[in-house]
């Protein structure tokens, strides 16, 4: 944890979201596809995703037309399951977004995101 703001650090969460995180801010499809099973589950915007090839579309294509920066605000959770609250600040239709990340985990790769 920051002690100056209170929000959470990268280094408080499991491993794998660390990777997840730092790989899908810095676009790169593959690292943060190898944090998922393959037969992972990803639902955003009311689309459903599922399996590796779907999710890497997800990966590829969400939000790539746009320039953003991402801040972890809040984070809780327990061995398998996370939620994460990030704010997207860029050039997207109305410029800030605080976006909830709830995360499964099956040992530790994730099995199903939610973001929303």
């Amino acid at each position: 944890m920051d002690t100056m703001t209170g929000r959470p650090d990268l280094t408080d969460l499991p491993t794998t979201l660390q990777t997840f995180l730092t790989a899908h801010a810095a676009r790169d499809v593959g690292a943060a596809l190898a944090t998922f099973t393959v037969d992972a589950v990803v639902t955003d915007q009311g689309d459903v995703y599922t399996g590796t090839d779907r999710v890497r579309h997800f990966l590829g294509s969400a939000g790539s037309e746009f320039t953003y920066t991402t801040q972890l605000l809040a984070a809780r959770g327990s061995a398998d399951r996370w939620v994460l609250t990030q704010r997207l600040e860029g050039d997207f239709p109305g410029g800030v977004a605080d976006l909830e990340y709830a995360f499964t985990l099956r040992g530790a790769l994730i099995c199903h995101l939610s973001i929303g």
